[in-house]
């Protein structure tokens, strides 16, 4: 097995960094900051009340919540003394978590298969009689009666995937913090957090919540009104806007993004960024010159229509279909061999709606960078899987050029990769993944002898493989279909539309436009997605001025929700600018 070992890098176009790792939605008011401020401003407010519920999204320190509330001097009942046994649980949960150490399947469960009824009917006896109490833990607003008022700590995905790494937290109702951070997470994906949201917009749409905590950052807890999150999601569903971009290394991983995303050089590589999946990504609030940090599934929740646009709310409901992400490999190494699932496959095997359709758009390669993409004419399917499995097995390095066709990669090619299709982006590339948005269902046939980041191989998935890759894709389809497959719709002074996928199989359209004068977008109704891939900088801007001019910058994703409708984008003067947009097809 090898180890990432950086390889010597240059940029081939240096930048001043100007990425801007923080946007946020200015929101008025201003945030009450640390215990002893929160609970003074609860105890003004809510003071009356006799009980409060604290509801806590899974993946809090719940401990320090409740020695918090002790403070307040009311009786603190802890929700997870309502819940069943953890042996319960388990066998509860065991059909979605399945022993597989990657996938499982969509769970269906509710909060209510949690709890003991008889308990939970104690705890209402007990607020029937005029305890005063704070009932603190995730289900809190389930098992307290309607009239009581909430207080909800929120709590971002991408941070409790760190905690899952330093083995902090447990998940609902099951201590599972010995296990690896990718079973941990397999369980928040296909369970936990699924029934999370639904209690939290349960709550939402009952009007309990009062206020709003923010405890992204544990020795600085934020709250803010119920009635400021609403005024930032209102405000950031009627401009563009950008998610909070994160960062992560990878085995396989570059140093591009440590230039021109401004990240810390002393770290070996970043291979991922997230910068468009909002399931994954954050919020921000700027509240008073204080950012205030949600999950970006909020706003897919509570204003899907708005952001999604009747259509393709009609066809997703509360889902956000399209996602940019960032695969560096500047100076690192080749992505894992892969393909993805099916439709078919997704649906029966994992319970999705959908799969990950995708396609690699180059912002920039080195001169020798490539991208595995189809089989070649000819191959013997089954001599392919028999290779795959002995190299599983650690017999034979497998000899992915024998199999699979082999791509020179430039700056602003267009590969596209619907589902089914085996596929690698190659060393020294910098791509924009643009997919559908499902994010763990890659089947991994071959990691080029490498370790991962733990010191352990990565989860190798021939046998599932083997059963959604489409042999029919082979060079001929690969080149006719799938290679910068643009088409030119429109060529003025200034300004020049192409068409360049996704695949006719896809559900997401792109269009590129180059322009050196402004150029008129209109959502039509529907969420557009776009990257400035070319150009320092460019200005978003609303003709009948409904927002204000919204600045964007090199590589940086920004959503145009569908109630925006005409928008214009212009490069600085004098300069030529370049977006790649997605959006779903009618």
């Amino acid at each position: 097995m090898i180890t990432f070992a950086p390889k010597p890098f240059r940029l081939f176009r240096m930048r001043t960094p100007n990425y801007d790792k923080s946007p946020s939605t200015c929101v008025d008011g201003s945030v009450i900051q640390g215990w002893t401020d929160i609970l003074h401003t609860l105890e003004q407010t809510l003071g009356d009340a006799p009980v409060w519920a604290v509801d806590l999204y899974v993946g809090s320190y719940t401990e320090d919540f409740l020695e918090a509330f002790r403070l307040t001097g009311r009786e603190v009942v802890d929700v997870r003394q309502l819940l069943r046994p953890e042996a319960e649980l388990r066998q509860l949960t065991e059909r979605f978590m399945t022993d597989d150490v990657l996938f499982g399947y969509m769970s269906n469960l509710r909060f209510a298969e949690y709890v003991v009824p008889e308990r939970v009917a104690e705890l209402r006896h007990r607020i029937a009689a005029g305890e005063r109490l704070v009932v603190v833990g995730t289900g809190a607003g389930f098992v307290t009666p309607d009239d009581v008022p909430v207080v909800y700590a929120d709590l971002a995905r991408w941070e409790i995937q760190q905690r899952f790494r330093r083995h902090e937290v447990q998940a609902l109702g099951i201590d599972n913090r010995a296990d690896s951070p990718s079973v941990q997470y397999k369980r928040g994906y296909f369970n936990d957090w699924n029934l999370c949201d639904a209690l939290k917009d349960e709550l939402f749409a009952a009007g309990r919540i009062r206020f709003w905590i923010d405890h992204n950052q544990r020795q600085t807890p934020k709250l803010i009104t119920h009635a400021q999150l609403v005024q930032g999601l209102e405000r950031t569903v009627s401009r563009p806007f950008r998610v909070v971009p994160f960062f992560d290394p990878a085995p396989w991983g570059g140093q591009w993004m440590k230039e021109v995303c401004d990240l810390d050089r002393r770290e070996a590589n970043y291979g991922w960024c997230f910068d468009c999946v909002p399931e994954e990504n954050s919020l921000y609030l700027n509240v008073g010159g204080t950012l205030v940090e949600l999950p970006a599934q909020d706003l897919v929740l509570w204003q899907p229509r708005r952001l999604l646009g009747e259509r393709v709310w009609s066809r997703f409901g509360r889902s956000f279909p399209i996602r940019f992400d960032f695969l560096d490999t500047m100076g690192g190494g080749n992505l894992s061999l892969q393909v993805h699932p099916t439709n078919e496959f997704a649906h029966r095997e994992f319970g999705l709606a959908y799969t990950q359709d995708e396609s690699y758009y180059l912002l920039d390669a080195g001169p020798d960078a490539v991208v595995y993409l189809g089989l070649k004419e000819g191959i013997d399917s089954q001599q392919m899987i028999a290779d795959l499995r002995a190299a599983q097995r650690g017999e034979i390095t497998f000899d992915a050029e024998k199999y699979v066709n082999k791509l020179p990669a430039h700056k602003h090619d267009h590969y596209l990769i619907p589902n089914g299709t085996i596929h690698c982006s190659g060393h020294d590339s910098m791509v924009l993944e643009i997919s559908s948005t499902p994010s763990i269902f890659t089947f991994k046939l071959w990691d080029w002898n490498r370790l991962g980041l733990d010191g352990k191989p990565r989860p190798i998935n021939v046998e599932r493989g083997r059963h959604v890759i489409q042999w029919e894709r082979t060079t001929p389809f690969v080149l006719a279909e799938l290679c910068n497959h643009f088409e030119v719709l429109s060529h003025t002074d200034g300004i020049t539309e192409e068409r360049t996928g996704l695949h006719s199989n896809e559900f997401i359209e792109t269009r590129r436009h180059t322009f050196s004068r402004p150029v008129t977008h209109d959502t039509c109704g529907g969420v557009n997605v776009l990257n400035l891939c070319e150009g320092d900088e460019a200005v978003v801007e609303s003709p009948s001025g409904t927002f204000a001019p919204f600045t964007v910058h090199y590589a940086e994703t920004f959503i145009l929700p569908a109630a925006v409708g005409r928008y214009t984008i212009t490069p600085p003067a004098g300069t030529t600018c370049k977006t790649i947009k997605a959006s779903i097809r009618s």
